[in-house]
């Protein structure tokens, strides 16, 4: 098996209870003057709405998850061999948690992971 090569993404996902959706889209576009954008979110059932926002060379996308309680940060790893990264991975206890948000119609083979803190990555494989 080749030893994975890991980069970082381009994407953050800052995980937002519906309650507080609303301001916080308002603090990046009217306080903070960013770009901000509504996206489509079919691909992803676990979130309401979503708005994108130009964040230096990221993306933060503001997810709005009608049942949390708290809000939550996602982070984005790129791969070039999925299959040797999660071998990796898993030799030192962390394996992939897909439900945590299902994907539909991706173009990329993906596994969400979670660091030893507990914070959600994206792990994309990316050729």
């Amino acid at each position: 098996m080749s030893k994975p090569e890991f980069t970082a993404g381009l994407n953050i996902a800052m995980k937002i209870p519906k309650a507080q959706y609303e301001a916080t889209v308002a603090f990046y576009r009217d306080t903070l003057g960013f770009e901000v954008k509504e996206d489509d979110v079919s691909y992803a059932p676990t979130v309401s709405r979503t708005h994108s926002v130009r964040f230096g060379p990221n993306t933060l996308w503001l997810d709005c998850v009608d049942n949390y309680g708290r809000p939550d940060l996602w982070l984005q790893l790129h791969t070039d061999d999925l299959d040797a990264a999660a071998s990796k991975l898993a030799d030192i206890g962390i394996h992939p948690c897909d439900e945590v948000e299902p994907l539909e119609n991706l173009d990329s083979r993906t596994h969400w992971i979670k660091n030893p803190a507990g914070v959600i990555h994206l792990l994309a494989e990316s050729r």
